[in-house]
């Protein structure tokens, strides 16, 4: 089984990893021509492509401004630990051991707009470029023309040297779109998360997003490889619902 995350907006590069294992992420040299790109953008034309406020169009256009590759060590972290928010809180990734991040290394990517895809222990500078962004580029009018069918190869290759069956979905659909379905050697299954609220039960985002947090790290720790494994997952108070599920999207909920 393979996970697909989507990334954060959220980091943290004050916390100091528990690993020093770190890898170079594959597409690095895109990257650098995707930077090119956005050094050529003024802070304010930065904060009306992204839609950001002015303290963040600063922080990104010095981000831009200032990355290098190669990356320098000193200013990098492993992706996984770089991530913070509602899906890496429920990840926990800064409590893995060492065999649980070199598990993931090969069982879990996040997706990305400036990166492309990173795995695990990837190292990353501090940036914010979200996939939807509309960044007109030398391959076309967004980071989904940039990117490609690059992110779909790498994907399928993976899952072939884990002999994957199923490609784990827990992204958005923004982020998950970067791929291609239709060429994806597997099966894609896309689990969804429902709390109850007033008797009834509905997809409440920001349970949602943790909840896919905390499925990718069950997965990891419990090495689960079939579906008839995952519907087994019950963390958080989570039970799944076969009247609602399909194989394609097993429905999980959560009684208040």
């Amino acid at each position: 089984m393979l996970i697909v995350l989507s990334p954060a907006k959220t980091l943290d590069y004050d916390t100091p990893a528990q690993t020093k294992k770190i890898t170079e992420p594959a597409l690095l040299a895109d990257s650098a021509q995707l930077v090119d790109r956005l050094k050529e953008l003024s802070q304010k034309q930065l904060k009306a492509l992204m839609g950001i406020s002015d303290d963040l169009a600063e922080l990104n256009h010095d981000r831009f401004q200032h990355w290098e590759s190669p990356m320098p060590r000193d200013a990098v972290k492993q992706a996984v630990l770089a991530f913070k928010g509602d899906v890496y809180r429920g990840l926990q990734a800064d409590q893995m051991t060492e065999k649980q991040l070199l598990y993931a290394q090969d069982h879990l990517r996040i997706l990305s707009g400036l990166y492309g895809v990173l795995r695990p222990l990837d190292a990353m500078l501090p940036y914010r470029l979200e996939m939807g962004t509309p960044l007109k580029n030398a391959r076309g009018k967004d980071l989904y023309d940039f990117w490609g069918t690059r992110l779909t190869e790498l994907i399928n290759e993976q899952l072939s040297a884990n002999k994957s069956r199923i490609l784990l979905n827990l992204a958005s659909q923004e982020y998950f779109r970067s791929l291609d379905a239709d060429r994806l050697q597997a099966d894609v299954v896309s689990p969804v998360f429902k709390d109850e609220k007033n008797g009834t039960f509905k997809v409440i985002t920001v349970y949602a997003k943790q909840a896919r947090g905390t499925m990718a790290s069950w997965v990891i720790r419990t090495r689960a490889k079939t579906l008839k494994k995952l519907i087994q997952f019950d963390e958080e108070g989570y039970r799944y619902d076969p009247d609602s599920s399909t194989p394609s999207q097993p429905v999980f909920l959560r009684s208040s």
